[in-house]
């Protein structure tokens, strides 16, 4: 079947677990049979929720869509760091876990908070002499990663029951939470990774209940459903009060 190139928009897409945003973007083009989708910011396979798709000339906007601000909410393990930052990695470290009070949580949450220098992590994107680090990870290589500049714009815990606590923030672009947790297991000393993670705005988008579709829609074809979904290029410019 030829390919749809009429199709233009945007498509918000609640990610769900073990699936990496390359797959959503694959089971979109079937979907919608259009060959020009991109997605602005990759989550992890882990993590869940808002995943933008761009289609047709949307593409255009892909870079003024992933410069905007994120807001995710996830849960950190203290106790134990991984090769991965996270829960999907190989356990490197463990610590016994202080029975820490919410005002030392506090107090290591707020070493974050506002502009500072975050170095990306070993498995991640990020490329370097055009090779991405996940690829140098993987040959068991380690090399230095240039500290990016990052902002946390706002945080909350939302609950702490040790060795896991449970946290909102919103942050810039190319921030890594899987960092965030590491560095803030750390400062504690006990050591963290980050056990549970869910994108839940992107900019002016958030996943509200008939402007977004799922993963299980795309695969099962549910074309014309998907098509309603979809802002179009004035939507979004509306939006974002263009």
């Amino acid at each position: 079947m030829k390919s749809d190139d009429s199709i233009n928009g945007v498509l918000l897409v609640d990610k769900g677990q073990d699936m990496t945003s390359h797959d959503v973007v694959a089971v979109a083009r079937r979907c919608l049979n259009t060959k020009k989708i991109g997605h602005c910011g990759t989550l992890d396979p882990m993590a869940t929720g808002m995943l933008i798709l761009v289609v047709g000339t949307a593409t255009r906007i892909q870079d003024l869509l992933m410069s905007e601000d994120k807001e995710y909410t996830g849960t950190m393990t203290f106790g134990a760091t991984t090769n991965t930052q996270d829960a999907e990695g190989e356990i490197l470290e463990q610590k016994p876990v202080p029975d820490f009070s919410k005002e030392q949580i506090v107090e290591a949450f707020d070493q974050f908070r506002g502009d500072f220098y975050q170095t990306p992590p070993m498995v991640s994107a990020v490329k370097i002499d055009g090779v991405p680090l996940y690829k140098l990870a993987r040959q068991g290589k380690e090399v230095v990663r240039e500290p990016r500049f990052v902002r946390v714009y706002n945080y909350e815990i939302n609950r702490v029951e040790l060795p896991q606590v449970d946290f909102r923030v919103v942050c810039s672009k190319g921030f890594y939470v899987r960092t965030y947790a590491h560095d803030i297991g750390q400062k504690l000393g006990c050591g963290a990774h980050l056990s549970a993670l869910r994108r839940t705005r992107s900019g002016h988008f958030t996943l509200e209940p008939g402007k977004h579709v799922t993963f299980d829609m795309l695969k099962g074809g549910q074309r014309d459903a998907c098509l309603s979904s979809m802002l179009s290029l004035y939507d979004v410019s509306k939006m974002r009060g263009a």
